[in-house]
């Protein structure tokens, strides 16, 4: 019999996003629809986002220490933002250079240098695999560039859309991720006129995210999500929620309804009525209720009053029945959404996107209710 055991099935785990495109197309925002997401500006680009950050690195050394504190739990967070991997790449390159003490990368010679970089930016990704293990999602943010590209197979070169990192640190990144999202804007071209000479012209354009490899540029993703979707948090928040882990939740403790104790049963009065002579004939007696039955009733009645509440708030009936089954109210779960970063507090249920409810409510129903239990206000 083998020493180690065989695992089957799916495994829910963080998630390790890396995510890349033009400058300006709003890569910070995206990252900061995560669930409760801590910043590393290595380039100051979130300066007009009211998000959380650490002080901006000013060695490499200093980012990895900021990581390893995100690791021991002493920052407070769901999600570690890299802002960005190639300003990341010059603090490492620094370091790299100043303890060979030389001036520039290409002073190694014969691409030495190249080799020392790429080994010292995978303490990077290890401290990063090491801050997955704590329960928190990963997102490294990165500049995308055109680069010119040839097939070993084929004649003559093209442009492509490539990381602005440096041919050894790019395919680091590649492998690394559980999903490559490249973003960009997709033009709309239109013909100006109606004959055979009419010329074409941009009519506008939209932003949207790229999850699959292309010939112009590198994408990928292990949740099976359509080639193109818009550039939305809402696009991928199901392939995020489905690996969260309550790793250090933000808000209050979430208070569930839970049953109240039983009292003691009261003695049941017996039916009596005055016999001839003046005594007291004792007739019918109602057997005492038992603390079960009381606990069942009280049950039964809660549980009646909330459906009512539940189609009322027009709760869907999938997720309704989840919550009647667990008396799980509607205030609870709202609560517990927003402390995973997914909506405000006070949005109704009937306004989450369908996909999230389906998705990940009722689909991952057992982890929200174990996440719900665990940051109760419960007695001992």
């Amino acid at each position: 019999m083998s020493k180690y055991a065989i695992t089957a099935g799916i495994q829910n785990s963080p998630v390790k996003t890396v995510l890349y495109g033009p400058e300006g197309i709003g890569k910070s925002s995206f990252a900061a629809k995560f669930p409760q997401p801590v910043f590393i500006d290595t380039e100051g680009g979130t300066k007009r986002l009211n998000v959380a950050r650490l002080p901006a690195p000013t060695s490499w050394a200093m980012l990895l220490d900021e990581v390893e504190e995100v690791r021991k739990g002493n920052v407070p967070c769901r999600t570690l933002v890299i802002d960005t991997a190639d300003w990341a790449e010059r603090l490492c390159t620094e370091a790299v250079c100043a303890k060979a003490k030389v001036k520039g990368i290409e002073d190694f010679g014969y691409g030495k240098g190249y080799t020392y970089l790429k080994e010292e930016f995978s303490r990077l990704l290890d401290a990063l695999e090491e801050v997955l293990g704590t329960g928190r999602h990963v997102v490294v943010l990165a500049h995308a560039a055109i680069t010119k590209f040839e097939q070993p197979d084929a004649v003559g070169n093209y442009d492509r859309w490539t990381m602005k990192t440096s041919k050894q640190v790019a395919p680091l990144l590649r492998e690394w991720c559980d999903m490559l999202l490249f973003a960009n804007y997709k033009t709309i071209v239109e013909k100006s006129g109606s004959g055979q000479n009419a010329k074409n012209k941009a009519s506008g354009a939209r932003r949207v995210l790229y999850t699959a490899h292309h010939a112009c540029w590198d994408a990928k993703n292990r949740f099976g999500l359509p080639e193109e979707v818009p550039f939305e948090y809402a696009s991928i928040a199901t392939c995020i929620e489905a690996g969260s882990t309550p790793a250090a939740p933000a808000a209050a403790p979430v208070q569930q309804p839970k049953p109240t104790p039983a009292p003691a049963p009261l003695p049941v009065p017996a039916a009596a009525t005055w016999a001839p002579g003046g005594g007291v004939m004792v007739e019918d007696v109602a057997p005492a209720e038992s603390p079960q039955q009381q606990v069942a009733r009280q049950q039964d009645a809660a549980r009646e009053k909330l459906e009512k509440e539940l189609i009322a708030e027009q709760v869907p009936e999938k997720l309704r029945t989840l919550m009647l089954n667990d008396l799980v109210d509607s205030a609870t779960l709202r609560h517990a959404v927003f402390q995973r970063g997914c909506y405000p507090e006070n949005t109704p249920i009937a306004n989450y996107d369908p996909q999230f409810v389906m998705g990940s409510l009722v689909a991952s129903w057992g982890k929200w209710l174990e996440f719900i239990n665990e940051n109760s206000d419960i007695p001992f």
